[in-house]
């Protein structure tokens, strides 16, 4: 199967390259601005009569070169596109962003080291950073249409990069990872022979809390200053969340390696089931990412050779994972615990999760197996 995956690579250009690199994306977003307020008030989308409204002005207004220009439309359409299928109502599509899409081979390429990047002055030569990118430059990945991105005053190239993968069969697995994931724990895996990994969340908990007090006094303020420090607050949070996500799952998948079956919970129905909690705990409880976490996880081990499946999260915290009895009452939330009615067995109820979630690991192979 094939995996794609988004490489963001550092690009360090000179003062001069920067110049340049600025006033072409600012010409490719004017550029696109243009092209769809005329998307917007014709509802045209077909490129070629879009071709015939906007080529002329994209090459003789912006100073957009030939290929920017198809891009540029080639953009605003996929942009309205996007808007369509997602049900929205039609609206006008701004670009506020200093981005610029690069179709590799056309607009980008890789020459002797160097990121060769079409600008609205020609062609430029620009140095990259490969610390932690090495691997996509052996050769093995292929390269797709790139975004140029100007953030935090730096340059970066979001790279598309696809290669084929062998997913692991299930003849193949030799170990079974049960993986619950949480609020007080972001996660807890165990495997067959009693070991039990947790990776705290208290600390992430009482981080988000702070966030969201700072949040909360900007928001009282109401003042242009705050506003703008609040998007800051905001974006750097979400950027701590996905770093947080991505160390927890490169440890589970070095920690465990090839070959290796993890089983997570389905949380599709997460917000909806962890809302009935106290008003000042709801921000903490039911927004951490864990579909990002979950998908991580998936294409982490995709390059490990191991693989990941989700199954029905209901009753893995209250099921006795040595004698199978299913009640509420052997599971105590607020101490984080579990004991069971029947046979007493006791342990933490997030590493109880994990248990019954490997339980069930077990039980797809086995079913799979007799099934072939």
């Amino acid at each position: 199967m094939q995996m794609t995956i988004t490489a963001k690579i550092k690009i360090n250009p000179t003062s001069e390259q920067i110049e340049l690199l600025r006033n072409t994306l600012d010409a490719y977003r004017t550029g696109c601005n243009y092209v769809s307020s005329l998307v917007f008030e014709t509802k045209q989308l077909a490129q070629a009569k879009l071709h015939k409204m906007t080529y002329e002005s994209l090459r003789s207004c912006f100073s957009l070169r030939s290929q920017m220009a198809q891009s540029v439309m080639k953009t605003v359409i996929a942009r309205y596109h996007s808007l369509k299928s997602n049900g929205r109502d039609w609206t006008k599509v701004q670009f506020k962003k200093p981005e610029y899409d690069l179709v590799w081979n056309r607009d980008y390429s890789l020459t002797q080291g160097l990121f060769s990047i079409n600008t609205l002055g020609g062609r430029v030569k620009v140095p990259f950073e490969t610390k932690g990118m090495e691997q996509y430059f052996d050769g093995s990945w292929s390269f797709g249409t790139a975004k140029l991105v100007n953030k935090y005053g730096k340059f970066f190239l979001h790279i598309p990069m696809t290669r084929e993968v062998s997913e692991a069969s299930e003849h193949a697995i030799k170990q079974v990872v049960g993986i619950d994931m949480g609020i007080n724990f972001v996660a807890v895996s165990y495997v067959s022979q009693g070991k039990s990994l947790f990776f705290d969340g208290r600390s992430i908990k009482d981080k988000r809390s702070r966030y969201k007090y700072t949040r909360k006094q900007l928001q009282q303020l109401g003042t242009a200053s705050a506003r703008r420090k609040l998007k800051r607050i905001g974006q750097r949070e979400n950027r701590w969340m996905t770093d947080v996500n991505h160390q927890v799952s490169k440890a589970l998948v070095e920690r465990y390696g090839a070959n290796t079956l993890f089983v997570v919970e389905d949380l599709t129905g997460v917000r909806n089931a962890t809302e009935r909690v106290r008003v000042k705990d709801r921000y903490e409880t039911v927004s951490w990412a864990f579909y990002q976490l979950r998908q991580m996880l998936e294409y982490k081990t995709l390059m490990k050779g191991s693989r990941v499946i989700a199954v029905d999260p209901r009753y893995t915290s209250q099921t006795c994972p040595k004698c199978e009895h299913t009640e509420k009452a052997n599971r105590n939330k607020k101490k984080h615990t579990f004991c069971c009615k029947t046979c007493g067995y006791k342990s933490n109820d997030d590493r109880i999760g994990a248990m019954n979630l490997q339980r069930k690991g077990i039980e797809y192979i086995v079913e799979v197996t007799a099934q072939a």
